[in-house]
């Protein structure tokens, strides 16, 4: 695997870093240790600028090349929060915070690019500009659109823009990227069934809207089964039903909480009309209420074709052969689509190096594999130095 001599180096410093990230883990806008850290870093590395407080706790690093007056700038984002999970790992750099946890390679990110930072700053192997954005809140905060919504990319014009994340169970230091939709657009879904209580012995004096949400769980499975083409992708999905207390009374009202998925902007609207119709119809064909929310959460992460192929190229001076092709993208969400929405970019994959059977992402089993941290930040320096090359 022909990383760069150099970021090898960090190998041990960098893993020093996760680990105490993955010990000392922070939920969505609320990063401030990290942040103070990354920004520490930064400044210790020898970065030209290094702005805090974007997006409450994110930090973007400015990097000049040899020449930084090329008006030529890229942008390299890594997210840093974690997730409200009990870690079960036993590790000896397991969470220190009951509760919240490193689950989805955060802070395996973080490292990455700081890795990359440190070397971008010392070598200054390129001309124009680069910023390393340590970007809070992925993980449901949206914190990737607040980002851009406070100006990202006014504040730090950019070209285009890149992000990576891991991959548990391609193999180890195995990049994978694709072309067009990566990741699906998704919403929230919010359901509140009004009906009647009543003792649970006697029904008929009631009006049960735990029979209602049965109905309702049961009908949205067809709106993909039966209103999508084969061809396109969506997914509706009920993930909590809440209601009553005890065993003998029916409640006056029941709440669910789930998610869509789609990829095509006309089959969100589709998933939203059915979804909508079907709640408030259902229910009130049982004499009952119901609200239907459906909260649009993230578009989907759409990755444009000439950064792709940039992103593959500098991907296969790291790990040659090592780079494959992604089948088909999934139906998981990124918050880097806002991003991407704004400027023309790409999302690579990078191998962890896990089997099926070993735990993944937002499992309260998983670790980042550090054997890939080099990997990844020898890929960022790549990136930079073949899209803003010397001369």
């Amino acid at each position: 695997m022909p990383i760069i001599n150099r970021v090898a180096e960090f190998q041990p410093e960098m893993t020093e870093w996760r680990r105490d990230f993955h010990m000392h883990p922070e939920l969505g806008f609320e990063e401030f240790r990290t942040a103070g850290i990354v920004a520490d870093k930064l400044r210790e590395f020898g970065c030209d600028e290094v702005v805090t407080g974007l997006a409450k706790t994110g930090v973007v690093g400015v990097i000049h090349g040899t020449n930084g007056k090329t008006g030529r700038a890229i942008g390299l984002r890594a997210d840093m929060d974690a997730l409200p999970i009990l870690e079960a790992t036993g590790l000896p750099h397991a969470s220190t915070i009951p509760g919240k946890m490193h689950a989805c390679g955060h802070d395996g990110h973080t490292t990455m690019l700081l890795g990359a930072a440190k070397y971008l700053a010392e070598t200054r192997n390129f001309d124009g500009t680069v910023y390393v954005i340590f970007q809070p809140a992925e993980e449901n905060l949206a914190g990737g659109g607040v980002m851009v919504a406070e100006g990202l990319f006014d504040r730090f014009p950019m070209e285009r823009v890149f992000g990576l994340h891991n991959w548990p169970t391609a193999p180890a230091g195995t990049f994978v990227w694709r072309e067009g939709p990566v990741m699906a657009a998704v919403a929230n879904l919010e359901v509140t069934i009004t009906g009647k209580g009543a003792h649970g012995a006697l029904p008929f004096q009631g009006n049960d809207p735990i029979v209602i949400a049965a109905a309702i769980v049961q009908a949205l499975q067809t709106v993909v089964a039966r209103n999508l083409d084969a061809s396109d992708a969506g997914v509706i999905t009920i993930g909590h039903i809440n209601g009553g207390h005890t065993y003998n009374v029916i409640p006056e009202t029941v709440t669910m909480l789930g998610t869509a998925r789609w990829f095509l902007p006309e089959v969100g609207d589709l998933l939203e009309q059915k979804f909508k119709s079907l709640v408030t119809g259902i229910a009130a064909s049982f004499g009952a209420s119901a609200t239907a929310e459906f909260k649009r959460a993230y578009p989907a992460t759409i990755n444009e074709a000439e950064s792709t192929q940039l992103a593959r190229k500098a991907a296969q001076s790291v790990a040659g052969e090592r780079v494959q092709q992604m089948a088909k993208p999934t139906m998981g969400a990124e918050d880097f689509s806002f991003m991407l929405n704004e400027r023309p970019g790409a999302y690579l994959m990078l191998g962890g190096g896990k089997t099926d059977s070993d735990p993944s992402v937002h499992h309260p089993l998983y670790d980042f594999n550090d054997e890939i941290l080099p990997v990844g930040a020898s890929y960022w320096v790549t990136l930079t130095e073949q899209l803003l090359p010397r001369g």
